[in-house]
């Protein structure tokens, strides 16, 4: 089987890449990415040598290049993880995941009509549903997202499944909650909070810290998608959920226990705009075809601290 992975030098790209090689032996992957400041061959450090990997630096946008890479290398699948995802650089810069999210999805899935790529995996998030106070959102649950980021991954679902309706492009959709393990850019809530505490700085808690979110470690993600890749049925939404919601200050808390600090170093900072309280998902479609997180929420924030606190020479230079 050949895969075109996008995006495949950010977090979770980088974990399903490796992942992948790891556990199927006769898979070849091509990884497509730009390789903006999130993005880190890094990342794939070991894995870049193998003879079933290459790589390929290019623009999601560039329709001459996404064609070019399909035509020389065609593929039996394509997982779709390019994409700007961080709110609150959303809300400073909105043009950015306009284009990358929207025009980029469009650019791909032309290209997959043109060369009849027998699948095609949308990786979304469950920030296109919105809050929710009560309950979880289910897969036919209408879409109000609350931020710039959101929207445009929200537009970029509804393009992608008007493929399948329209051109019968096999496409199907994931929606997965926060997703956190090793290779995660120290910008998001967990590998900022674990180094900024390695260093012996603070961390900033938005508001109350009471914000509600559902964690997942990135492997079982992976074994998500992997799942899809050979269960899923074209035109179907598919909510991936660790079934751990956890407050930020519940996270913060954890973290500084396994890290022996104390409150002192919490340091409360102005809610961000728009800030969602609770995302939470039903992901019980996907249970019943068969797949179902691994691992424990503690165990894998344990195993989370240990990677960061043992892999300076990663994260080090990002945050410099």
């Amino acid at each position: 089987m050949k895969i075109l992975v996008t995006g495949g030098a950010g977090f979770i790209g980088s974990n399903f890449i490796r992942y992948m090689l790891n556990t199927h032996p006769d898979l070849e992957i091509s990884n497509y990415d730009i390789l903006t400041y999130a993005g880190n061959l890094n990342n794939l450090k070991g894995i870049d040598k193998q003879p079933r990997y290459t790589f390929v630096k290019g623009d999601i946008c560039d329709q001459n290049l996404v064609d070019a890479t399909l035509k020389k290398n065609p593929v039996d699948a394509i997982v779709h993880f390019a994409a700007e995802s961080h709110v609150d650089r959303s809300i400073t810069d909105p043009s950015a995941f306009v284009k990358t999210n929207i025009l980029g999805t469009h650019t791909l899935l032309e290209t997959a009509r043109k060369h009849s790529v027998p699948k095609f995996i949308h990786i979304s998030t469950d920030e296109t549903y919105g809050s929710i106070v009560k309950g979880s959102f289910k897969e036919t649950d209408i879409l109000s997202p609350s931020s710039p980021y959101s929207a445009s991954k929200a537009g970029s679902d509804l393009l992608a499944l008007s493929y399948f309706t329209t051109y019968h492009l096999p496409v199907m959709v994931t929606r997965c909650t926060n997703n956190f393990g090793p290779y995660q850019y120290p910008e998001k809530l967990i590998p900022l909070f674990i180094t900024n505490l390695l260093e012996g700085k603070k961390v900033p808690v938005y508001g109350t810290g009471k914000n509600v979110r559902d964690w997942i470690h990135v492997n079982d993600h992976c074994r998500a998608v992997e799942f899809l890749l050979e269960h899923g049925v074209p035109g179907e939404v598919y909510n991936i959920g660790g079934g751990h919601e956890k407050t930020n200050m519940e996270i913060t808390d954890k973290i500084l226990e396994l890290l022996g600090k104390d409150e002192s170093r919490v340091e409360y900072v102005t809610d961000r705009p728009g800030h969602d309280f609770r995302y939470s998902l039903d992901s019980s479609k996907l249970r019943k075809m068969g797949w179902k997180p691994r691992y424990s929420f503690d165990d894998a924030l344990e195993e989370t601290v240990t990677w960061y606190s043992q892999n300076a020479w990663w994260w080090q230079p990002l945050k410099r």
